[in-house]
């Protein structure tokens, strides 16, 4: 039987500007729907593991087309619990070149926003499992939300069961104090830590120094400084950051670093045309996750989560839906993009 990982969070309504169209511009949009934590389930899907998500969407149809879009893809949904007031809508503006990419958000008292720990029984869910992985943006959305999340934490290390966390800070949803107030209680329930640098700033509050984004330039001394001091104060056995050199909104250098206490390591850097950077860091969890669930060395489980998410920069949409020949295929060096015959 395929292992079992579950992810708690949020599912939104995506609706996107057309032709690289500003929002000003648009008579239409394209809908897809997406979140971390669902990207994250059904990539893990797409790769052969049981992908479970958990959520709370409002019992109306647009509710039930968020679900029936997993479903498409094997996520197992009989966890989602139904009721709220609406499902949380964003809209995409796709940046290229000098002009980057936009995101609104209409997502207040969106269903997972009001659901409570009552409303999910995590005996039943964390049943068989694995792994549990969950992000900074479910406990960025309400008090209950980050109360569930806690507690769904201790479930999941009650059982024994691996968990990890992806940072991923949003401004947009709270501070910087607030977030390094609640995510540092939170990870002291993690095993994995995955996120950038800037969210490593933000929401525990390390620093690499040398490190400007909007210069593109990266200091890996820094970080392996960072990731010292977040082992020292959390003992976390693996920590991981994706790392992005921003030549600009169409062109990015993509790689990771690793680290197990021991060593560090970084992966391979790819340079990625961007068709679609929405969802690369779940894209990036998700290999990661799919590596070491799977008994991968960290390094290789590193290297399959960095060409998994290179691959998701080229596909619209926020799931990715590289299979595991193609991740396979560019760790191998077959970057080469050529007609499939």
């Amino acid at each position: 039987m395929a292992k079992k990982v579950v992810t708690l969070g949020e599912i939104m309504l995506r609706l996107s500007t057309p032709d690289f169209k500003r929002f000003v511009q648009a008579d239409i949009f394209d809908v897809t729907y997406g979140g971390g934590e669902a990207n994250v389930a059904a990539a893990l899907c797409n790769y052969g593991l049981q992908g479970t998500f958990v959520s709370k969407v409002p019992d109306n149809p647009i509710g039930q087309s968020a679900i029936n879009h997993l479903r498409r893809y094997g996520v197992d949904t009989q966890f989602v619990a139904r009721g709220g007031k609406r499902l949380g809508i964003y809209f995409l503006e796709t940046g290229a070149s000098m002009r980057a990419s936009q995101v609104v958000y209409d997502r207040a008292d969106a269903a997972i926003s009001e659901a409570e720990i009552k409303d999910f029984d995590f005996d039943k869910i964390f049943d068989g499992a694995s792994w549990f992985h969950t992000t900074g943006i479910t406990p960025a959305l309400s008090d209950s939300a980050a109360a569930l999340t806690e507690a769904a934490l201790k479930a999941a290390k009650a059982k024994g069961i691996t968990t990890s966390i992806d940072l991923n800070y949003r401004k947009k949803l709270w501070s910087k104090e607030k977030a390094k107030e609640v995510m540092t209680k939170l990870c002291a329930y993690v095993d994995v830590c995955i996120g950038n640098e800037e969210d490593a700033e933000t929401t525990l509050g390390f620093k690499s120094k040398g490190t400007d984004v909007t210069k593109g330039e990266l200091n890996l001394d820094g970080y392996k400084d960072v990731f010292q001091q977040m082992k020292e104060k959390f003992n976390f056995k693996y920590i991981a950051s994706t790392l992005r050199e921003s030549h600009s909104a169409s062109d990015n250098g993509w790689s990771a670093l690793v680290y197990d206490g021991n060593e560090f390591y970084h992966t391979k850097q790819y340079e990625v045309r961007i068709v679609d950077r929405v969802g690369s860091g779940d894209s990036f969890a998700s290999g990661f996750i799919y590596g070491l669930v799977t008994e991968m060395a960290m390094k290789d489980a590193a290297e399959f989560g960095v060409a998994a998410s290179a691959l998701k920069h080229t596909i619209p949409g926020d799931l990715n839906h590289a299979t595991l020949s193609d991740v396979k295929g560019l760790m191998k060096g077959d970057a080469s993009g050529r007609v499939q015959r």
